[in-house]
């Protein structure tokens, strides 16, 4: 009688010490078993945030995929639809009418921001500026001020600009129209990497540049805004879509033709319901403006490969690991 008691108690010791693991394993890895889909669009420069989102989220147990590339139109459209979970270079608002015609707010999840203080515009060559007293865009309405960046001998000003698809294409075309310039610059779009390479070749050899950039981004490590390049003004504040009529200056009154930005992760609404857990973990992570462009300076300076960034994303995990493991913490306590 004694030994059945016995075993029933160790029985149910056993089951109750069971129970407790899986509940501190659901607590731990409350992402187990469930597939997560990274995007991301052929800026290679991105890989780095991207995977940083991917790393947190295997922490929590999510079975993350390989990211797949997908121009910013279409990747909101395959957050909405759920054929993508997460996207973690949203920028607010220069794809404010990709967000909107994906569903908005209906569709897709969007709390917090990943990285903050974006800035897009117009540089051109600190010299060449100088010489000629360039500071508005719209100066290039005069012949003599355009043929300064003339590099097919047209007559007109060639812009090294934006590839289509990402959205800054759209503020530049309306551009074009807004400030009549169309006589006087040509929009040279295509690969952004090669046609910034391009440019910086023509840097480097003396020659006058014009072309559109932004930041964080390695090429402000290579033409420094306020050393080697300047930032143009335009003549007045012009957006297209839902963004018309939206004041461009920034707080100390000068006016890039672009507002300020912010880089935050965006996913699929259905998703973020669902997973509480991944959801607190988009709406509290923070990348500064410095990281990225560290980051992406190694890269151009030839540690691009699939393993360099990485390595450079665990790196960053091992130095900030406090951080990390504090988002960890407070994405695990919104799931139970």
């Amino acid at each position: 009688m004694k030994t059945s008691i016995t075993k029933r108690l160790a029985t149910a010791v056993a089951a109750t010490t069971l129970t407790a693991s899986f509940a501190l394993q659901a607590q731990e890895m409350p992402g187990e078993g469930v597939e997560v889909q990274p995007l991301k669009s052929s800026i290679a420069e991105e890989t780095f945030q991207t995977l940083l989102v991917s790393r947190a989220l295997e922490e929590l147990g999510y079975e993350v995929k390989d990211i797949k590339e997908i121009e910013y139109a279409a990747g909101h459209v395959a957050i909405a639809n759920g054929d993508g979970t997460f996207m973690a270079d949203h920028w607010d608002p220069l794809h404010t009418n990709f967000y909107n015609r994906a569903g908005g707010d209906e569709k897709i999840y969007r709390e917090g921001v990943y990285s903050s203080g974006a800035l897009q515009g117009y540089l051109i060559d600190k010299e060449t500026a100088e010489e000629h007293d360039i500071t508005n865009i719209e100066q290039f309405k005069d012949p003599e001020i355009a043929a300064l960046f003339d590099t097919n001998d047209d007559g007109k000003a060639d812009l090294t600009g934006c590839t289509p698809g990402w959205g800054c294409e759209e503020v530049i075309e309306h551009h074009m129209d807004a400030y009549e310039l169309r006589d006087s610059i040509t929009h040279n779009q295509g690969s952004y990497s090669a046609i910034i390479a391009d440019t910086i070749a023509r840097f480097e050899q003396g020659d006058p540049v014009f072309y559109y950039t932004w930041t964080p981004y390695w090429v402000s490590g290579v033409m420094v805004p306020g050393e080697d390049v300047v930032w143009l003004e335009v003549p007045f504040s012009s957006l297209p879509g839902d963004r018309e009529g939206v004041d461009t200056s920034l707080d100390d009154g000068t006016n890039y033709g672009f507002m300020p930005n912010d880089q935050r992760i965006i996913a699929n609404q259905e998703f973020a319901d669902n997973n509480p857990a991944a959801a607190k973990l988009f709406s509290i992570m923070k990348l500064s403006a410095n990281d990225i462009s560290a980051q992406n300076l190694a890269m151009r300076d030839g540690e691009d490969s699939e393993e360099d960034i990485a390595r450079h994303t665990d790196l960053w995990i091992e130095a900030n690991r406090d951080t990390f493991d504090g988002w960890l913490e407070e994405a695990r306590a919104a799931a139970e």
